[in-house]
C-alpha cells in the first residue's frame, strides 16, 4: 500500500498511519467520514421543519432528517437498490429514497416496516386522527411524494411515488380441526369452503402471489368478463378469477389470454366437470399456462 501511496501519515509525515480514499474509487465523489456535520446532514430541527411542510409537524417524536438518510443512500445504494427499514417510523427512509430517485433518476424502491403501534391518545398526532404510527408512516409517503412530483425531477425518472400496503396475517384458508372419525356424512357441507368467510379476492390475490413467488410491485388492474370480476396482474404474469359459478365459456376467454399463471377457487366452478375441464382447456389453448385451484 505505501508503495501505491495509498497511506498517509499525516500532514509532517510523523502522524498515525491511515489508508488514503481517492476520489476515483468512491461512487458520486462522496467520500464517507466518522463524523457528519448538522450543516451536511441536518438536525432535529430541521426534520421537525421537513414534517410541519407537509402539514404533519408535531405529529412524531425526533424524526431523522431527509439529507441525513439521503447522505447514507448515496453511499450504499446504485439506483436500482431495493431499501429495506425494519423500523418506518415517520418513513424519513421512504421520503429519502423518492427524492433521490427525483434528484438522480433512479429507481430505488422501499420497504417499509412499521408494527401498528398504537397513538397516546393525549398526543397531537392521536387528536389529528391518526390512531397508530403505521398511519402517520403512510400519510408521510403521500404527501412527500406529492410534493417532489410538484417540484422539479430528474428527465430520467419514471416519477413513480406509488406504493402498496401489506398487512401480516393468519392463512385465507380455513382451520380445520376434525380427523376423519369425527366427521360425518351431514357435516361435509360444512367443509365444502376452504376459504375463511371473512377474507377478501385482494386477500386472495396477494397469498396466490406469495405462494407463486410474483413481485408484488406489480401492476394490477381488475376487469368484469361474462359477469365476474377477474385481476390481470402485469397483464399476463397472473389472471386470477375466485368468483363463484364459473363456466366453460369464461375459461375458455381467459385461455385466449394465454397467461403465464391462472387461479380460480376451488369451489368455485359451476360443476365438477368444468372443474376437470378447465385444465384440459388451457393444455389446448395455453399449453404454457399453469393452472390452478385453490
Amino acid at each position: 500500500m505505501d508503495e501505491g501511496n495509498e497511506i498517509w501519515f499525516g500532514s509532517d509525515g510523523n502522524q498515525t498511519p491511515s489508508r488514503k480514499s481517492f476520489l476515483s474509487e468512491i461512487k458520486d465523489g462522496v467520500t464517507p467520514v466518522t463524523i457528519w456535520p448538522y450543516d451536511e446532514v441536518g438536525h432535529n430541527h430541521e426534520s421537525n421543519s421537513e414534517l410541519k411542510k407537509l402539514d404533519l409537524g408535531g405529529l412524531f417524536t425526533n424524526p431523522k432528517p431527509v439529507r441525513l438518510i439521503e447522505r447514507i443512500l448515496r453511499l450504499v445504494t446504485d439506483r436500482d437498490s431495493i431499501v429495506l427499514d425494519f423500523f418506518a417510523g415517520s418513513s424519513t427512509t421512504a421520503h429519502s429514497v423518492m427524492k433521490l430517485n427525483a434528484e438522480d433518476g433512479g429507481n430505488r424502491k422501499f420497504i417499509m416496516v412499521q408494527l401498528p403501534e398504537e397513538c397516546d391518545k393525549k398526543s397531537e398526532a392521536y387528536k389529528a386522527g391518526y390512531k397508530t404510527i403505521a398511519e402517520i408512516s403512510k400519510e408521510r409517503i403521500r404527501r412527500a411524494g406529492a410534493k417532489i412530483l410538484a417540484g422539479e425531477c430528474h428527465k430520467d425518472w419514471n416519477k413513480d411515488v406509488g406504493f402498496r400496503v401489506l398487512k401480516v396475517d393468519t392463512s385465507n384458508m380455513a382451520d380445520v380441526y376434525y380427523s376423519p372419525d369425527q366427521v360425518s356424512q351431514g357435516s361435509l357441507d360444512l367443509l365444502v369452503d376452504n376459504i375463511k368467510a371473512d377474507r377478501t379476492d385482494e386477500d386472495l390475490l396477494f397469498q396466490v402471489l406469495l405462494d407463486w413467488g410474483v413481485d408484488l410491485t406489480l401492476p394490477i388492474r381488475k376487469e368484469t368478463i361474462q359477469g365476474k370480476s377477474v385481476f390481470f396482474v402485469d397483464d399476463d404474469a397472473l389472471v386470477a378469477c375466485f368468483d363463484l359459478r364459473i363456466n366453460e365459456a369464461l375459461i375458455k376467454e381467459l385461455a385466449t389470454k394465454e397467461p403465464l399463471r391462472v387461479v380460480f377457487r376451488d369451489d368455485g366452478f359451476e360443476s365438477d366437470a368444468v372443474k376437470i375441464n378447465a385444465e384440459q382447456i388451457f393444455k389446448q389453448v395455453s399449453p404454457h399456462t399453469e393452472v390452478k385451484a385453490i
